[in-house]
């Protein structure tokens, strides 16, 4: 079994912002897509945070990676960008984000939803409290990634 990478990378700077400009310290320097830039300027992020800086490349390389960082710095946006490139719509589940709470499960969704590009991933949110019912048929209609509760 692979060891994951480590990296522990705190930022001062909790803004949100990206730059896609290349050759700047923007997230294009970072091997993203056209179609993930073109969606992070959109939702006006300009210029990548520590920790996603040390986690986009080796994640879109398909390495395993650990990520410590405090809240606000971009851990979310760190391993979604990487997942949404991987990603392709439409054949089934191909990735699953297991989370502690409810409340982060939303939070992940969410940015899964904000950050995706014209066509987003099918993507089913589950957790306690909800029809598990309605879970599992939304599973077998092909979603792409899975957000959850390990409760569920």
């Amino acid at each position: 079994m692979r060891r994951p990478e480590r990296h522990s990378k705190d930022t001062a700077n909790e803004q949100r912002n990206i730059e896609s400009t290349g050759g700047t310290g923007g997230f294009a320097d970072l091997g993203l897509s056209r179609p993930l830039l073109a969606a992070l300027e959109r939702v006006g992020f300009q210029k990548p945070t520590d920790i996603q800086r040390e986690l986009i490349p080796p994640a879109l390389a398909g390495r395993d990676c650990l990520g410590q960082a405090r809240t606000g710095t971009g851990k979310t946006a760190a391993f979604t960008l990487p997942m949404l490139q991987r990603v392709d719509p439409g054949l089934g589940t191909q990735a699953l984000v297991l989370v502690p709470t409810r409340e982060l499960a939303a939070q992940v969704g969410e940015h899964v939803h904000m950050l995706s590009p014209q066509q987003p991933p099918r993507t089913l949110v589950v957790y306690g409290g909800t029809s598990i019912g309605s879970n599992l048929r939304e599973l077998k209609e092909r979603v792409d990634i899975v957000v959850g509760t390990p409760g569920r």
